[in-house]
């Protein structure tokens, strides 16, 4: 395979995802472990396996192309068939597990179906209605499941069916998570068992206040624009509350300041009995609820923040013990806390609760900000690292089994290792594909503020062959970093830009996760001036290091999201740097996208629309000096098209000369093959021009 079909193996393999282990779940006796993984790295139709960790010896649980009606296996002749078409789908995306981990459901084209590690067996599990994210109460007796916005049971032998929470109108939904919740504060579930499999802890969502907006497909007249209810910045958010639903047939509300706090973050049911945590809308303030069975709720925590609280995955928790397990910001460190006491050291970023396991915790954190490792706290000896070098470390603990994975330079797609105390390790098999060509960047740190930095060069350059024109390459803002030990498929594409002539450089500036609290809230209240500054300084750091070898008369950015954003910003406000910008599904216009997310940095827009305006890029139209492309799908439903869309009429109007590249039927993240690989060359191609190479 040549070396500049990355882009159409990038597509191919879901960005090397397709073939790796994923989602694993360990059984309590710590003796199995569950995972998903496709039978080759381009293959999309994911299959369940089971590793089992005693004689290292994995088992094909379930082949979604293999099963018929029922759940049980089809016919030679169509199983054949079947393989060849790959159908269903991308098959088991997600399943759950009882208390035991022997039995996982899990829903395909609205079937569930039931499989049994113990004896390999598969069965579909009849339903009144299509169901969807089903979970398996944890005594493996009930399977509770959404179908047509209603939250439904069903015994796991298809009996006894029923309804416990039906919507009143159409704008109302039972058990799943709402936009917000999915989008911004890492809850994406809306129901949970209680230990005992009696009752549910239920989301109710409403979101008839929410702004309708209409998504057409231009390239599809005839097809009716799809409806969207979406909570922009400084409007509405849905109304979530909360219900205890017993089988029953007991249902109860839960109770708390829903007008101060209307955020619902996080909720779960374990021994102790169900709990929640819940945001003000400023969200400067976040509680942590015990629930009554009344359900009346009592404080048992609260987090107040100037600027924001940061909400970091998987947490509230509780262990065992009933100690509480949670995050806290305290001068630059954001620390694990259990019962509101700080576990962990100054300088050890908290990033994600992974989980408990009696009354030890495990989590990642960061010393190194582009490195984060697997650790392991205990009450009686503090936090130890489980994970050891360079990349990124998550992983599973229960039982005394550990699933490590790590991702690093090589394996974008990770590698993931099974260690079972007394044990050797076991590599879990990956298909995932090898890359077509290596990431060969130079890891910087520049300037004052300690900027980390990637610095890509062409394969095979060497000393004196510069200057070369620069490609900025960043994101660049809150939710991702680029710059990390841990082989990213995007640093893949960095270096397939510089292989084609360019000094490609990353950087990861203020706001960008992993550096501690404060780093992360300098862009309060202004999104756009610090980001920017941080990507000229980390340019004229990276030419005061390394002389001769840019060519700042040529320099051009690109990026997407964010990191499109921050491209057109870059030639709009410095067209003194920045010669020419692609911008890919850029938010141009702050007031255009969610509640949670636009008002955690800017606030409310009628409170600071000065923020709102300061950030925009519709009013620095007129200032257009640089060749300037944008890209946007047209189904994006996370930035939405008319972002590219009044950016280009408002520069249409002040005259100022720009390209546009609609994307038909393509939404946030490009995923057709063919308009995947074309949309780099066409990048390539616009940077050259613009930029005056041939």
């Amino acid at each position: 395979m040549p070396t500049d079909s990355l882009p159409r193996q990038l597509a191919r393999t879901r960005r090397f995802s397709l073939g790796a282990p994923a989602h694993p779940a360990v059984s309590a006796d710590g003796r199995t472990v569950l995972f998903l993984r496709g039978r080759a790295g381009d293959d999309p139709l994911s299959c369940l396996w089971a590793l089992d960790t005693v004689t290292g010896r994995e088992r094909l649980l379930v082949d979604p192309a293999a099963l018929d009606a029922t759940g049980g296996a089809l016919p030679e002749a169509e199983r054949i068939r079947r393989e060849r078409a790959r159908v269903l789908g991308s098959g088991i995306t997600a399943y759950a597990t009882d208390a035991s981990g022997r039995l996982a459901v899990f829903a395909l084209d609205g079937v569930l179906r039931l499989a049994d590690a113990s004896d390999g067996t598969v069965r579909a599990v009849p339903t009144a209605t299509a169901g969807y994210d089903p979970r398996l109460d944890p005594t493996g007796r009930w399977i509770a499941y959404v179908g047509d916005g209603a939250l439904r049971v069903v015994g796991v032998d298809g009996g006894d069916d029923r309804e416990l929470a039906a919507p009143e109108r159409a704008d109302v939904t039972y058990g799943i998570a709402d936009h917000v919740a999915a989008e911004s504060t890492h809850r994406t579930r809306g129901h949970w068992w209680s230990p005992d499999g009696a009752a549910l802890l239920v989301a109710r969502v409403d979101t008839a206040a929410l702004a309708r907006l209409h998504l057409a497909d231009p390239a599809e007249p005839r097809r009716r624009p799809r409806v969207i209810r979406y909570p922009l910045a400084g409007t509405a958010n849905a109304d979530v509350s909360l219900w205890l639903l017993g089988l029953d047939g007991g249902r109860t509300e839960v109770r708390w300041d829903r007008a101060g706090y209307e955020y619902l973050t996080a909720a779960g049911w374990d021994a102790h009995g169900p709990y929640a945590a819940v945001q003000s809308r400023d969200q400067r303030t976040v509680r942590t609820l015990a629930i009554a069975p009344d359900g009346a709720t009592r404080t048992l925590a609260e987090q107040r923040d100037d600027r924001w609280v940061e909400l970091v995955p998987g947490v509230p928790v509780r262990t065992a013990g009933g100690a509480l397990v949670d995050s806290a910001d305290r001068g630059d460190t954001r620390h694990l806390t259990v019962d509101g006491t700080p576990v962990t050291p100054a300088g050890l970023q908290l990033r994600a609760v992974l989980g408990t396991d009696g009354d030890e915790v495990l989590f990642t954190a960061s010393e190194e900000p582009t490195e984060t490792h697997l650790w392991w706290y205990h009450p009686a000896t503090g936090p130890r690292r489980l994970s050891d070098g360079p990349g990124l470390h998550t992983g599973l603990r229960r039982a005394g089994t550990l699933v490590l994975t790590t991702r690093a330079p090589g394996a974008p797609a990770g590698r993931t290792t099974v260690r079972r105390e007394g044990g050797a390790p076991l590599p879990v098999t990956s298909y995932a594909q090898r890359p077509v060509l290596a990431d060969r960047s130079e890891p910087l740190r520049l300037g004052p503020r300690d900027l980390r930095a990637a610095l890509f060069l062409p394969t095979g350059h060497r000393p004196g062959d510069g200057p070369l024109p620069v490609l900025l390459d960043p994101y660049g803002g809150p939710a991702t970093q680029k710059v990390t030990t841990g082989g990213a498929w995007w640093t893949l594409v960095s270096q397939w830009f510089a292989d084609q002539g360019f000094a490609v450089l990353v950087v990861d500036g203020r706001g960008t996760p992993g550096r501690g609290p404060r780093w992360d809230k300098e862009v309060f209240a202004d999104k756009a001036t610090p980001a920017l500054a941080d990507q000229v300084e980390g340019l004229h750091e990276t030419a005061r290091l390394r002389p001769g070898l840019l060519d700042l008369g040529k320099v051009a950015i690109r990026g997407w999201s964010y990191g499109g954003y921050l491209a057109a910003l870059a030639v709009l406000r410095r067209p003194d740097v920045f010669h020419a910008a692609v911008a890919g599904a850029a938010p141009t216009d702050q007031r255009l996208y969610d509640t949670h997310w636009q008002e955690r940095f800017l606030g409310h827009p009628e409170e600071h629309p000065e923020r709102y305006d300061a950030c925009s890029l519709i009013g620095d139209a007129p200032g257009l000096r640089r060749p300037l492309l944008l890209v946007h799908g047209l189904a994006d439903d996370n930035v939405l098209p008319v972002h590219a869309l009044r950016l280009s009429a408002a520069l249409l109007a002040a005259g100022r000369p720009h390209e546009v590249l609609p994307l038909s039927g393509t939404g946030h993240t490009p995923s057709d093959e063919t308009v995947a690989e074309n949309l780099h060359h066409h990048q390539l191609d616009f940077l050259r021009r613009s930029l005056g190479l041939g």
